[in-house]
């Protein structure tokens, strides 16, 4: 789940109301990106919005806000980032402030199903006009909310269908005048997307809890799978699972399509039978071992004998983590697997972006013809 929702979720499961900080436009340079989000309490800050002088205004602004001070509902407040604002980004950013009361939190509920059932959604949120504080959460199964008006509901319905139809092309949130033009409503259009990125790490060794650490607040889902029981620590983070399994190797099966897999268990024969086992399923998107140049050389001889193909043995990784990190603590190792694997990550999704606008196209035309007309060596040795 993503952590805002999980984050503000449990705020209103404990009857404690919220401000939402939503960057919902950028332009220029910018401490982070459209959709990030931070939640703020009387008490308490989660996420980030990017920090210095803008997240302190808005933290003020939001808790002005938790005591009545704009009146709550929803609002858009521009920041510049000039030397007036003694931020050097330069940029300017729009904030959207939402006041989520503890009672009318339906819709992160809504976002939270949505994700656990792998689907994609749509969150429309009025921001100025007299939909301003309503939304409307939109699947490719149904819709909830209401942004006040029928026909404003009809329109910001088709434009969500039309994100869903554009999947991964049409992810950046964007505001939006909706209605008459004399009506000065706007609305933030969001694309809500299950987490796509999915690590399987098999090994509860001193590396594999280093790793653990380091992906805690990462938007992932880990799987953290052993045969041992006792090697896993009691508590974990969120975002990770825990498997102790007698047969480990079943949960290379198990994974979703496109997972990254870690491999860096306490048997040489376990982690060969990880790698034979992912490389033969082939849908992965990221193979790792733990292992010298030396070990890679001597499973790619057994693998070859095992029946693998060339081309997926080009696919195995072996070291692991980016370049350039020497260091054999485990933090480091950590800190250097976690990189690369956001390296292949963002380079997937960057590629994704023309695969994805040829399928939406794809679907609009097969939907408009029903209506009638996509390190060194030996550093982290094992």
């Amino acid at each position: 789940m993503s952590r805002w929702v999980e984050i503000a979720a449990d705020r209103a499961r404990r009857g404690e109301d919220c401000v939402l900080v939503t960057v919902a436009a950028v332009r220029g340079s910018a401490p982070r990106e459209a959709g990030a989000r931070m939640v703020v309490t009387r008490e308490r800050v989660a996420e980030t919005i990017g920090g210095g002088n803008l997240e302190l205004a808005a933290m003020e602004r939001a808790r002005q806000m938790l005591d009545g001070r704009p009146a709550p509902g929803a609002r858009l407040v521009r920041y510049p980032l000039g030397p007036g604002f003694r931020q050097c980004c330069g940029g300017v950013v729009t904030l959207l402030f939402e006041r989520v009361a503890a009672e009318e939190a339906w819709w992160l509920a809504c976002l939270a199903e949505l994700e656990r059932a792998g689907r994609p959604g749509v969150v429309i949120t009025g921001a100025e006009g007299g939909c301003g504080g309503r939304r409307l959460v939109v699947s490719a199964t149904g819709c909830e909310g209401t942004l006040g008006e029928p026909a404003l509901d009809e329109e910001a319905l088709g434009l969500a269908r039309q994100l869903l139809a554009g999947g991964r092309a049409s992810a950046e949130p964007q505001l939006r005048a909706i209605g008459r033009p004399s009506s000065e409503n706007l609305v933030l259009i969001e694309l809500a997307r299950p987490c796509d990125f999915d690590i399987v790490l098999f090994g509860a060794g001193h590396v594999g809890r280093a790793i653990v650490g380091v992906l805690a607040d990462a938007d992932c889902r880990v799987t953290w799978v052993d045969p041992r029981p006792a090697q896993f620590p009691r508590e974990v983070p969120g975002n990770v699972r825990v498997v102790a399994t007698a047969a480990p190797e079943e949960e290379v099966d198990r994974a979703p399509s496109g997972a990254f897999f870690l491999v860096m268990t306490h048997s040489h024969a376990l982690d060969f039978e990880l790698c034979e086992r992912a490389l033969k399923r082939g849908d992965f998107r990221y193979l790792g071992l733990i292992g010298s140049a030396p070990k890679r050389n001597r499973f790619l001889k057994y693998l070859k004998v095992e029946g693998v193909p060339e081309a997926a043995l080009a696919r195995l990784t072996c070291p692991i983590g980016v370049p350039g990190i020497v260091g054999k603590q485990p933090a480091a190792i950590a800190i250097a697997v976690a990189a690369e694997l956001l390296q292949v990550r963002d380079a997937a999704a960057a590629a994704a972006p023309a695969s994805a606008r040829r399928a939406g196209a794809r679907a609009r035309l097969a939907a408009g013809r029903r209506r009638g007309g996509g390190y060194g060596e030996g550093r982290n040795a094992a």
